[in-house]
């Protein structure tokens, strides 16, 4: 009785180190061109209607995965359900009032208000304080010593002839949003933004989306103005300042003007989700590993379909695939070590929403995460990419930033099995495009999960166009990327243990 009982014991062990030594070779031949095409026609379809955020497109594109996920016998991921909800907002203009030294402005004609980062009701200053280009870079700040905390600022839009930066991207700080955020930073209880185009003929009624409704303090409100609404706040100076100001920079200064900014809008709470569905595992099933891709996109601009056929329609389906090799294996007796948890996100074309949402509410503990593996954009090549290994590559980010036990097991499972070119163009702390902190992977580093991110580059003709469809893709390649997660999670799903946390927290700078 005794011997068996040690022999009973000794068995989940025994069943692992089969587990591990299992071939998943099979379950990756099960990853195919056929039917990641099928699943891409239907996601990236214009059935879907390019899967917007909080649209009826992108609820479709939900229910076809948590479908697929079902059938599959994925179990849900988020405490009994497969979708993970979130709020979203969306603002509607009722109307605006813009007086200066008690002249009025019309909406349209002379200024605009940036619905989702400025709030209701009114504002009333004796004074502006004037910044140039209100540019903060590295040995350059438009401000000076100048505090505008809890005043109203004035900015010119582009930048003075010659400046340069390193910095891309929407956070860039000559561009519109990093100006506003320097300038938020700095205090300011109002920006105002002078742009090129008034008077507007498009009525602006409706804001973008956004998910921060409720913060801890209110952000400053931010309005573009025609030269017309400067001028009458700065007064004779004004043309001397925008002259000065296309070569070089120009000393803050502050210029008396009573001016009153109204605003009344009505919010409109709509909602956005993540897909979730996990495979159980069996002697370790307190860690998991997650899968992701963001199945969002652009949607509908009139008519014409955005269809994100690559962008990430080819990440989405490459988790489906992956999920549905898993779930063979489960069934044939070799499922994984530790969950698997396939997610795919929404609101990543926003910021990164759904996957930020989950870092922060999460539905498994995150500190039992082994690693992330995301796949943003694996089914095209990059029309910058000139070498010889074109068809047969894909650029790998983030491997080295956690844990000094990724980037060995991912070269390792290349090698052994798929052998395409690992390319680390992106992962470099110099790159300008900072693709490290604008995929959905990020949210997970930033609380600690290793990451991995596979993408295949840049897209010139198509990206973010109505032309990324999925008669483009490569199938091959995107197969082969595919089963090379596929390979890779399968190491991480079955190694005895969990990935290594030894390396700090890369941050955002740029």
């Amino acid at each position: 009785m005794r011997k068996l009982c040690l022999l009973l014991g000794l068995l989940p062990a025994t069943l692992a180190i089969a587990q591990k030594k299992s071939n998943p070779e099979k379950f990756a031949a099960t990853i195919t061109e056929n039917d990641l095409r099928n699943h891409l026609y239907i996601v990236a379809g214009a059935d879907m209607e390019g899967r917007e955020t909080a649209t009826e497109g992108q609820r479709k594109a939900a229910a076809y995965i948590e479908q697929h996920f079902k059938n599959l016998g994925l179990l849900p991921g988020n405490q009994g359900s497969y979708q993970m909800g979130f709020p979203v907002y969306r603002d509607s203009l009722i109307d605006s009032k813009f007086q200066v030294n008690g002249k009025t402005f019309t909406v349209n004609n002379d200024f605009q208000p940036f619905l989702q980062m400025t709030r209701p009701g009114g504002q009333y200053f004796s004074e502006a304080v004037f910044v140039g280009h209100g540019i903060v870079d590295s040995a350059y700040d438009d401000y000076g010593s100048m505090d505008v905390t809890g005043k109203l600022v004035l900015i010119l839009d582009g930048s003075p002839e010659g400046f340069k930066t390193s910095k891309k991207g929407w956070r860039a700080p000559n561009g519109l949003y990093g100006k506003y955020l320097n300038a938020a930073k700095k205090g300011a209880a109002a920006v105002l933004l002078v742009a090129p185009g008034f008077p507007r003929k498009d009525a602006i009624t409706t804001g973008n989306m956004y998910t921060n409704l409720f913060t801890a303090k209110v952000p400053a409100s931010f309005y573009s103005i025609s030269p017309d609404v400067a001028a009458a706040i700065i007064g004779k100076d004004w043309s001397g300042l925008v002259q000065a100001g296309k070569t070089g920079q120009v000393a803050a200064k502050i210029y008396p003007a009573n001016t009153l900014i109204e605003l009344n809008k009505s919010v409109q709470q709509l909602e956005s989700s993540n897909v979730l569905g996990y495979i159980e595992g069996t002697d370790k099933k307190d860690e998991w590993l997650i899968v992701t891709a963001h199945y969002d996109h652009l949607g509908k601009k009139g008519d014409v379909i955005y269809y994100g056929a690559d962008d990430d329609g080819s990440g989405t389906v490459g988790v489906l695939e992956i999920a549905e090799a898993f779930a063979k294996a489960k069934a044939a007796g070799m499922g994984p070590r530790r969950n698997v948890l396939f997610m795919t996100v929404s609101g990543e074309e926003k910021g990164l929403w759904g996957s930020e949402y989950f870092s922060g509410h999460p539905s498994i503990p995150i500190e039992k995460a082994t690693a992330d593996l995301n796949i943003d954009m694996i089914g095209r090549v990059d029309t910058e990419r000139k070498l010889a290994d074109t068809l047969n590559y894909v650029y790998v980010v983030g491997d080295d930033k956690l844990s000094t036990e990724l980037k060995p097991i991912s070269e390792a499972m290349n090698k052994k099995y798929i052998k395409m070119t690992l390319d680390y163009k992106f992962n470099d702390p110099n790159d300008l495009n900072q693709i490290y902190f604008r995929s959905d992977h990020y949210n997970f580093a930033k609380v600690g999960v290793p990451v991995i991110f596979y993408y295949d580059g840049m897209l010139q003709a198509d990206y973010h166009k109505p032309t990324d469809t999925p008669d483009k893709i490569n199938y091959t390649l995107l197969r082969k990327r595919a089963q090379l997660v596929f390979y890779t999670a399968w190491e991480m799903a079955n190694r005895n243990d969990q990935i290594k946390r030894d390396l700090p927290i890369p941050t955002m700078t740029r």
